[in-house]
């Protein structure tokens, strides 16, 4: 993966293929980023995905402008076919229209010359391109994104039979590289210390470390006083009985809250969070090493043998490629949407470093990696919960009572989800705790009290997402219940935004 103004000449290998990405830029923008040209020039094939399409078209004669119509979500292009196998080949065995996902507001107003269109939609008449005589091709909508449904057969056709590339990657082979480079990177007696969440990618990465240096791997789940109700207990018995892993608990509660009071903007309390877990992390390491020396003073003392093991010098994270896309901002490739908590909310002078073995895979992926390494499917369809925990569920200051309110209402929810028994059909589910108050009337009298959203989200690769579609009857309960048994609510909403615009997360 490289910024788009990397220089072909000053690569030591020659790629099979380039595919330019999406960009939140427009090409017309005083500064925006700029592929080198040498791209075209390479002779090897090239697929330019939304600013990707419209970078090819900018640098052989088309016209980018802005639309007056913005295509978000789903659409259905027109396939085109030319007659010529070569421009062809992109749509290769598809059918005459296909569904997609757009997510733009320019487009082409004038095509390339050398180029033909390929496909069209109703308001986007230069949704695929393909040059006439070179391997360059261009697409309006996001093929990689699990809502386009028949993406990865587009991928297929210009991955392996346009590029010509072999399809020998799997799972089983990742693990090995993975532990065979996480021993290397450790060494024989470094230890490593992980922050989880008991979410699936904390989980996973615990259970890939515990498989690469056994015991000199310890898990720290902490307390941050903003998990969901009885977290930490269900945590450590996952953790501790279930994967085999050393596992403590730490209780930072106080410490959290008293350095979120007051702070309602969400990336400041993503900041605070990130940095405060480092701090928390990097004390728990030197306690456990204390600990460990003293172990074995007292083995010399005793005339036990023992084993001499090194410093805490890692910090293991389950971070995901879209933690990635969604935090740093690499001139070009993506913006910064959301700061994570632990990719761009991390302290500049933090002492540990980094081990992330799952920082190139999707949320699909780190569940199939689950079931390769035998961790129980109900552990491995766990619903993700953010790091940042119910601090980015509650808009607006985080306290005590308002995270007890937010545990009651999301408790009430989860219950009745699985209860009605699509628990594994539902991505994400979550309750909001909103901002606002509401009129209400409850035993007769005025309310004046809060309200609470509900979440449900439906994707693979929390790239892109639709929300799942409650029966009336299933919500008319879930409000009821929480406006009933939990105090201080008297309103609950449906989010029904699919991502994008929105993201999944409120905050």
């Amino acid at each position: 993966m490289l910024p788009c103004t990397q220089k072909i000449k000053d690569l030591d290998w020659k790629p099979k293929g380039i595919i330019l990405s999406g960009s939140p830029y427009s090409v017309y923008d005083k500064g925006a980023p700029r592929v080198d040209p040498d791209v075209f020039e390479a002779g090897v094939p090239v697929l330019g995905i939304c600013y990707g399409l419209q970078e090819i078209a900018w640098n052989h004669g088309g016209k980018v402008d802005p639309h007056d119509r913005r295509e978000y979500g789903k659409a259905t292009i027109d396939v085109v076919k030319t007659g010529n196998a070569h421009m062809d080949a992109l749509f290769a065995g598809e059918e005459a229209r296909v569904d997609v996902w757009m997510s733009h507001g320019d487009q082409l107003s004038v095509c390339p010359p050398d180029f033909e269109v390929v496909a069209k939609t109703s308001t986007a008449p230069f949704a695929a391109l393909a040059h006439k005589t070179k391997p360059i091709y261009g697409i309006q909508f996001h093929a990689e994104v699990t809502h386009s449904p028949r993406g990865k057969e587009l991928f297929e056709n210009f991955v392996e039979r346009i590029c010509d590339c072999r399809r020998d990657w799997n799972m089983e082979t990742f693990i090995d590289k993975e532990i065979a480079r996480i021993r290397e990177l450790v060494g024989p007696k470094g230890r490593v210390i992980g922050a989880i969440s008991g979410g699936v990618d904390s989980s996973v990465a615990a259970k890939l470390m515990h498989e690469a240096i056994g015991d000199r791997f310890h898990a720290v789940m902490v307390d941050n006083g903003v998990l969901r109700a009885r977290e930490a207990a269900q945590v450590y018995e996952m953790l501790s009985q279930h994967l085999g892993v050393n596992v403590t608990i730490v209780d930072a509660s106080e410490l959290f809250l008293g350095r979120l009071e007051g702070v309602d903007d969400p990336e400041k309390k993503r900041k605070i969070i990130g940095n405060t877990f480092i701090n928390v992390f990097e004390e728990e390491a030197a306690k456990l090493e204390a600990e460990a020396e003293r172990e074995e003073e007292e083995a010399k003392k005793a005339g036990r043998q023992h084993e001499t093991k090194g410093k805490y010098e890692y910090l293991l994270q389950g971070t995901l490629y879209p933690d990635v896309i969604e935090s740093i901002s690499f001139k070009g490739p993506s913006a910064t949407i959301k700061t994570h908590h632990n990719v761009g909310g991390l302290l500049d002078d933090m002492k540990l470093k980094l081990i992330e073995p799952l920082r190139e895979l999707f949320k699909d992926e780190v569940r199939q990696l689950g079931k390769v390494m035998g961790i129980p499917a109900h552990l491995v369809g766990r619903h993700p919960f953010p790091g940042p925990g119910l601090a980015i569920r509650i808009l607006g200051p985080v306290t005590r009572s308002q995270v007890e309110i937010l545990q009651q209402a999301d408790t009430i929810y989860i219950e009745e989800i699985r209860k009605a028994g699509i628990y594994d059909e539902i991505s994400q589910a979550f309750a909001v705790l909103l901002p606002v108050r509401a009129v209400g009337v409850q035993g007769d009298k005025r309310t004046y009290d809060q309200v609470i959203a509900l979440r449900a989200a439906q994707t693979t690769d929390f790239m892109t997402a639709t929300w799942y579609p409650f029966s009336y009857d299933f919500l008319s309960k879930v409000s009821n219940r929480i406006t009933n048994e939990v105090q201080g609510v008297n309103r609950v909403v449906y989010d029904v935004s699919s991502k994008p615009p929105s993201t999944i997360e409120w905050l």
